[in-house]
């Protein structure tokens, strides 16, 4: 019996082997399928997460040349942007965000537009420009209003910018609309309740709204990003645990972060996890004392470092870049 395997088998066993990081197997899946005549841009998404996991520029290169010219142009753009911001280089990234903005607008898929600008406002928001986080989900509810995709990301973005009242409405009317999505039930909607609670300097409460989004559900694939999850609820877990002194719990959830990056890829969630991981190591040291305090000081200069260096040519002007250099040299 002959067994003929289409292209969606393929996406799923690549995109599997991608999350478990037997990094080989997803190139070997891939190639076997296009030796079957079958090719996607789910391949080559994961393609091009294979190669900036592998820090391999011309391997990034020809991903991009390949998107170029294509209905699933937008896509592409939209990698490169995440890729930009992963770096700080926030100018780029806003360049390139809208690029393919107006890529999928062309392309008449408005929603992925949308998205993309819901994805940039959130990391407009942890980098610490509020306003422009506001903007940016304001215009992609403008694009798509009604779209639960759009609006999940967007609550979140509108909640870690600090406008409560955007983020409520939105959270109330997608858990109306959605009482029984394992999705929305589980991830999104704890994720937003809880970077609320955050908003009202109340992390006791964001650590038990965050209750539903545990393992294996918070590893769990969102079908609407070109990567498999930003780890939202696990990123604003360890925000929760910072906010509430507690350095231990806060560093293993940014570090399941690191841990997972054939989940993550390149969003923004990957980077800003390294300075979290820093921070919480700087308060174990600040509320350790004796060896513990002087092992907590030397995890957290090395996280710095880490952190630091990946943005060494970062937009200067970025307000958690100065955050974090200032908090460096305290620690020195």
């Amino acid at each position: 019996m002959r067994v003929e395997f289409d292209t969606n088998f393929y996406d799923n066993l690549a995109n599997y082997a991608l999350a478990l990081q037997p990094f080989d197997e997803v190139r070997q899946t891939i190639h076997e399928a296009q030796a079957r005549k079958l090719d996607n841009f789910v391949f080559h998404n994961a393609l091009y997460a294979l190669a900036f996991l592998g820090s391999d520029s011309a391997a990034i290169a020809e991903q991009q040349k390949w998107f170029a010219g294509k209905p699933e142009e937008n896509s592409g753009l939209a990698l490169a942007s995440d890729t930009e911001a992963y770096g700080g280089h926030l100018g780029k990234a806003r360049e390139l965000t809208k690029r393919a903005v107006d890529s999928a607008i062309r392309a008449d898929s408005k929603e992925n537009g949308a998205i993309f600008h819901a994805i940039a406002a959130q990391r407009e928001a942890v980098f610490g420009n509020a306003a422009e986080a506001r903007q940016s989900a304001t215009e992609a509810l403008k694009l798509t209003p009604t779209s639960q995709a759009v609006q999940s990301e967007a609550a979140l973005a509108f909640a870690m910018a600090g406008d409560t009242a955007r983020a409520e409405s939105l959270a109330q009317d997608l858990g109306k609309r959605n009482p029984l999505a394992t999705q929305m039930q589980s991830l999104w909607l704890p994720a937003i309740q809880a970077q609320l609670a955050l908003d009202r300097k109340n992390p006791t409460a964001a650590v038990n709204d965050l209750q539903a989004a545990t393992p294996p559900l918070e590893l769990g694939q969102i079908s609407f990003v070109a990567n498999i999850s930003c780890l939202y609820p696990t990123y604003v877990r360890g925000e929760a645990y910072l906010a509430a002194g507690q350095g231990s719990a806060a560093a293993t959830e940014f570090q399941k972060i690191l841990d997972h990056s054939g989940i993550v890829w390149n969003c923004w969630t990957g980077a800003l996890a390294r300075l979290g991981v820093a921070r919480a190591n700087a308060l174990q040291a600040k509320t350790s004392q004796g060896p513990d305090a002087d092992a907590a000081r030397v995890r957290a200069l090395a996280a710095y470092n880490d952190f630091l260096a990946l943005w060494k040519d970062a937009d200067s002007d970025i307000p958690v870049l100065k955050e974090a250099k200032a908090e460096y040299a305290k620690l020195q």
